[in-house]
């Protein structure tokens, strides 16, 4: 494994670990009894120590998307039908769960910690949802990175044998041919 697939790797796993432990959160507020106020005090309390995490944790956070991008236009960087197919395929579906991430967690997010004076409580759990459904929305993109990654390498792997097999048939074609003549 080369050091840029290491760097799109890396970051998708540590992120998919984060999304995890929100994942716990998350199954009780969207699969969860709707109605339990337990469930979303626990949802607002965990979202509210989430968000008020030191900087350093967010920067780490954003650190990783910015190391898995840079590992995704290195991997473009030689543009062949793998990189074509599977990086690109990986980078689309990686920048859409940074554009879920821009434009419905952080929102939603500030929603549910710092409410604004017109916003009630319905409107403050439905923000909650929103938020679990994004998390879990976010995770199928990274699985999807993941799964063309692992794609590309399998790919690559037969390839390998396949040009080996056409190479040792070639051998022997040229051994026939040798002792004919």
């Amino acid at each position: 494994m080369a050091f840029k697939h290491a760097a799109v790797l890396a970051p998708v796993c540590f992120l998919l670990g984060v999304l995890f432990i929100c994942f716990n959160m998350d199954y009780r507020i969207l699969w969860g009894d709707i109605n339990s106020k337990v469930t979303h005090d626990d949802g607002i309390f965990f979202y509210t120590t989430f968000y008020n995490a030191p900087p350093a944790i967010k920067a780490l956070l954003h650190g990783m998307m910015g190391v898995c991008v840079l590992g995704h236009v290195a991997k473009l960087h030689k543009w062949d039908d793998s990189a074509m197919f599977f990086d690109g395929s990986s980078l689309a579906a990686f920048v859409f769960g940074i554009a879920i991430y821009t434009t419905t967690i952080i929102p939603m997010l500030r929603n549910v910690v710092a409410p604004a004076d017109v916003v009630d409580d319905i409107e403050r759990v439905q923000a909650l949802q929103i938020l679990s459904a994004a998390n879990v929305i976010v995770v199928f993109c990274l699985a999807a990175v993941l799964l063309l990654q692992g794609g590309q390498e399998y790919a690559r792997r037969q390839d390998v044998k396949t040009l080996a097999a056409f190479m040792e048939e070639q051998k022997k074609e040229a051994v026939k041919t040798a002792k004919k003549d």
